[in-house]
């Protein structure tokens, strides 16, 4: 099964992907342990324009495709994404191989105080509009300022005062040894995280059938079939990163269940519904949140 003896995994430059794509590698090691796996860092679109707005950014995947030219240039065997980065809409030679277990898929807020508690017009950095659309719902009087860069760069800007507080993934910080910082964490009925946030996927040749099986030890199956609803009611919604959805998966028993909200960021208006069925029918749960979303 395993005949390879090497195995390069691309991933981005940035702290935490480093962190991220050293898991893979160390879970990969602990399964075939004579095997040589080595990381090779690769510098994304999204990692270059880094004081350039994502929303205004042309194009989707912009922290993938650098990856995945060298996945098909065979310069690497595979490369680690944060799911919520994967566009719905993939390369027919590429595939997702596998969803490693998710970490808390939930937000964070990084400031003195909790969210109810923030003084009136306290400016809270983000450059997500979903985000920013659900924090207003809450708490319309705040000013939500964009700010881009990687988790510690968000970090220094908010500690140099610049911002009173950031909404960050609670994934990422747990895996930077950040949660610390965390005032709170914020609960899905308030705030639905993006599609896939806090899973980690390892991306491969689709006409690599060797590698699918020797990773197919870190897929986790509920995590995979939540993220897989959680796409399709993205793709059904027309979403992407630029849109304000937010949606939810979880496996409870043998049941996925789904909570899915999109908000018209115009008027701030949301819509929202709940939707389950058989982990196996996944993405069938995800295109029917979105049409009864939509008819509603």
């Amino acid at each position: 099964m395993a005949l390879r003896k090497h195995l390069s995994i691309g991933t981005r430059k940035s702290m935490l992907a480093m962190i991220q794509a050293r898991q893979v590698q160390e879970a990969l090691g602990r399964a075939w342990p004579d095997w040589t796996i080595e990381l090779v860092p690769i510098t994304t679109t999204g990692d270059r324009l880094i004081d350039v707005p994502v929303e205004s950014i042309a194009g989707k995947g912009i922290f993938l495709k650098e990856l995945e030219e060298a996945l098909l240039n065979k310069t690497i065997d595979c490369a680690v994404h944060s799911m919520k980065d994967v566009p719905t809409e993939m390369l027919p030679e590429l595939m997702i191989g596998a969803v490693l277990k998710r970490e808390d898929a939930r937000d964070a807020l990084i400031a003195g105080f909790p969210l109810a508690e923030l003084p009136r017009g306290a400016v809270i950095g983000t450059g997500s509009s979903r985000r920013r659309c659900q924090l207003l719902l809450c708490r319309p009087d705040l000013a939500i300022r964009p700010i881009r860069g990687n988790i510690d760069t968000r970090i220094r800007k908010w500690r140099e005062g610049r911002f009173d507080g950031l909404v960050l993934a609670l994934a990422g910080l747990k895996r930077a040894g950040m949660e610390h910082l965390a005032a709170q964490v914020i609960p899905v009925e308030t705030m639905l995280p993006e599609a896939g946030q806090g899973a980690l996927g390892i991306e491969i040749r689709a006409a690599d059938k060797g590698l699918l099986e020797c990773i197919a030890l870190l897929d986790d199956r509920e995590t995979h079939a939540a993220v897989a609803a959680e796409r399709a009611f993205l793709e059904a919604a027309g979403g992407g990163c630029s849109l304000p959805i937010g949606v939810y998966g979880e496996v409870r028993g043998d049941v996925l269940h789904l909570a899915g909200r999109i908000i018209q960021e115009e008027s701030g208006a949301a819509a929202e519904g709940n939707e389950s069925g058989r982990i196996e029918d996944a993405a069938a749960i995800g295109r029917r949140l979105a049409e009864k979303i939509f008819n509603r």
